[in-house]
């Protein structure tokens, strides 16, 4: 079924210094590859968005644009900052980006050494990293788990603990990639009630509809590389052809 292009009947409200913008991006990979085709989009502080959208919509590469990973043509703002290749430091401190595998993130001997990497790197005194690696695992209710080691882990431990490591930046937004995936029921409820709690900008992709149902108030669609929809998560969700159309189904 082809793509619908109408234009997305949710207007992002006007808010006094957006936490994101990004304005006509588009990017290719070096195989020619076209992966982003104009997306647009805003948040504000304290907004909590989901993205969704089939496999290839090009979520997870739009994600890797936020704090510089990759880089198209388009523009990319966080907190007003245009990213750009001198401020990227800056930029990656602002956005506390969580891989669908904390694996990636946690290589560290102890729970308190990954937590307080990005502090050290940060050149903080050793006393407001120990500040910051607290709060932090205080935040996702982790603060016995300081000592263990990470890859003892369960993979629900490890989630919390890799969100754990960008909160300790104190980051302007939070970036999620299928927070949700691989968890059991257990686990997946913790994550629910530790995304719900957390008093940050949140921008999450996922596949798990019933998450979307539950935790955000605001749903942005994307396929083949364009934002196809943006709006109320209630509205998006009660609209059958818009999500067959874009290969997602009802929770």
């Amino acid at each position: 079924m082809p793509i619908s292009h109408a234009t997305p009947s949710f207007v992002a409200p006007e808010c006094e210094g957006d936490v994101l913008q990004v304005r006509d991006l588009h990017f290719s990979y070096p195989d020619g590859h076209a992966a982003l085709h104009g997306v647009s989009l805003k948040l504000c502080n304290g907004d909590k968005v989901a993205l969704v959208g089939p496999n290839g919509a090009g979520k997870s590469t739009l994600m890797l644009h936020l704090n510089g990973i990759l880089g198209g043509h388009g523009e990319v703002e966080i907190g007003g900052q245009r990213i750009t290749r001198d401020n990227l430091p800056s930029i990656r401190a602002m956005v506390g980006l969580v891989f669908q595998n904390p694996d990636d993130q946690l290589f560290s001997p102890t729970v308190f050494e990954d937590v307080a990497f990005g502090p050290l790197h940060m050149g903080l005194p050793e006393a407001d990293v120990r500040a910051r690696v607290t709060s932090a695992l205080e935040a996702v209710r982790m603060s016995a788990y300081k000592d263990r080691l990470s890859h003892h882990l369960s993979v629900g431990e490890k989630k919390r603990i890799a969100i754990a490591t960008v909160l300790s930046m104190n980051p302007s937004i939070l970036v999620l990639d299928e927070p949700s995936a691989g968890l059991d029921p257990r686990a997946r409820r913790t994550l629910i009630n530790l995304l719900r709690e957390l008093p940050i900008t949140m921008l999450v992709s996922t596949h798990d509809m019933a998450l979307v149902k539950e935790l955000f108030p605001r749903t942005i669609v994307m396929d083949e590389g364009r934002v196809v929809a943006d709006g109320l998560t209630m509205e998006i969700l009660e609209d059958a052809e818009l999500l067959t159309a874009h290969g997602l189904e009802k929770p």
